[in-house]
């Protein structure tokens, strides 16, 4: 069972190995990144973050929906962690499971609005944030469990 699909750029980190696996339950943190999944840094990185007693899996993006999608991850309670945007899209075209979406972090470039303190978008972003919406996903902002849900649609 998915508990919590983010888009956090850091992955792995303090807010998602401790505040969201214990305020949501997750016994599984799936990171879907092509980029991690060819890094033998990336993903001793994040080894090292692992919360004791959940399991860690790293995958590409194809191999992290055709596994949601086989149902073989439905024994878990799990947060799927992605870094962008267009990744989040992705996992969402593969997978009808995924009906919402918590932006956590996203980087702040020269090209990006900021539209919560710790969230920037592009105008491509902000594109895809809205096509998901207009989708029915419900997308909101909340960098800890405990925060107060901001929608997307209210701050584009």
């Amino acid at each position: 069972m998915i508990k919590l699909v983010r888009v956090d750029h850091r992955l792995l980190h303090g807010q998602v190995a401790f505040s969201w696996t214990n305020g949501v339950g997750a016994d599984c943190i799936l990171v879907a990144s092509d980029m991690v999944a060819t890094s033998d840094v990336w993903k001793t990185t994040l080894r090292l973050g692992k919360p004791t007693g959940v399991k860690l899996v790293m995958k590409n993006m194809q191999d992290s929906i055709e596994a949601i999608s086989s149902g073989i991850t439905d024994k878990y309670k799990m947060i799927i962690v992605v870094q962008t945007i267009k990744e989040a899209k992705q996992l969402i075209e593969g997978c009808s499971e995924v009906q919402s979406i918590n932006l956590g972090n996203t980087k702040e470039t020269g090209e990006t609005k900021q539209i919560s303190r710790q969230v920037f978008v592009t105008k491509e972003e902000e594109a895809i944030l809205r096509e998901l919406i207009d989708c029915g996903i419900e997308i909101e902002i909340r960098p800890l469990v405990d925060d107060k849900k901001i929608y997307v649609k209210d701050v584009l």
